[in-house]
């Protein structure tokens, strides 16, 4: 399929169009953590081949310095780009784990501006919930006695906390230090728990509540689980979406959880879910039309 560089602001980027005028777009946006415009190997492609071009594009290399505010910004950005690219009209954004937050509040923030989301692993939680999560299933699976993880999770809530309330990061991670030597430290203090600056970005990130965001959401979602992942709380994230997504487009929106599937949508080493595919593919025949 067709592709060629550019820039979104200060960042590069890929755009991949169909051999025909396409008939949809999608910005493609990454999870937490570092990436680059070429982590969405394959996807691309096969949604070239059912007329939808991508725009995807790298993260900034200080991404930790970014709020969640600052990712939302990029991803309209690269909206406009791949409009004004393409001239195609209608615009979804798809959001992998973290950026299906991402993908939400860009979308409330700017409702004429996105024309449909899809989200992947993304939690309907916050990240102090969903971290919690992660963290205490990584403690159980190391093989930790309750009561070591009790105590672990004691520390997460405290850390939470305080970074909450506005002390300082580099306070926060001299207090974790000194609780170095503890069985669980090794899994509650590693990265992005490790520096001060994506302390600092947790920090930032503590504020965005996707449940107070979601009933506001004025265009179709698909919201893709799986039900293996350990990362995300799927059953919790469900009930949210349930409960709080509005009947706008009741009939379109679809929230799933694939039987198997990782936090990736992987339920083998190197295969996805065979549901996949064809359920971004049927999301995308109901939302390519206004």
């Amino acid at each position: 399929m067709p592709e060629r560089d550019l820039t979104v602001g200060d960042l590069q980027a890929i755009l991949t169009v169909p051999p025909d005028a396409p008939r949809a777009g999608l910005v493609l946006i990454d999870g937490s953590g570092p990436a680059t415009r070429h982590d969405w190997v394959g996807i691309p492609g096969w949604l070239a081949g059912r007329g939808v071009a991508t725009l995807r594009h790298d993260k900034p290399a200080g991404w930790w310095a970014q709020s969640f505010a600052d990712r939302a910004a990029e991803a309209l950005a690269a909206v406009a780009a791949l409009r004004a690219e393409t001239g195609v009209e209608r615009v979804g954004l798809i959001g992998y784990s973290q950026g299906g937050w991402i993908s939400l509040l860009a979308a409330t923030g700017r409702p004429e501006a996105v024309d449909f989301v899809i989200t992947v692993s993304g939690p309907a939680v916050g990240i102090a919930e969903q971290e919690r999560v992660r963290i205490e299933r990584a403690l159980r699976r190391a093989g930790h006695p309750p009561a070591v993880v009790d105590e672990a999770m004691r520390w997460v809530d405290e850390r939470a906390a305080r970074l909450a309330v506005g002390d300082p990061p580099a306070q926060v991670l001299d207090a974790q230090r000194r609780l170095a030597g503890r069985e669980w430290h090794d899994v509650v203090a590693a990265a992005p728990y490790d520096t001060v600056e994506t302390l600092a970005f947790f920090a930032r990130a503590l504020s965005f509540d996707p449940a107070a965001v979601v009933p506001h959401l004025r265009c179709p979602i698909l919201a893709l689980f799986g039900a293996a992942d350990e990362l995300v709380p799927v059953e919790r994230s469900v009930s949210v979406l349930a409960e709080r997504l509005s009947g706008l487009h009741r009939g379109r929106n679809c929230v799933a959880v694939l039987p198997g599937a990782d936090h990736m949508l992987f339920v083998t080493e190197r295969d996805h879910s065979p549901v996949f595919l064809p359920m971004l593919g049927a999301f995308l025949d109901l939302v390519a039309v206004s």
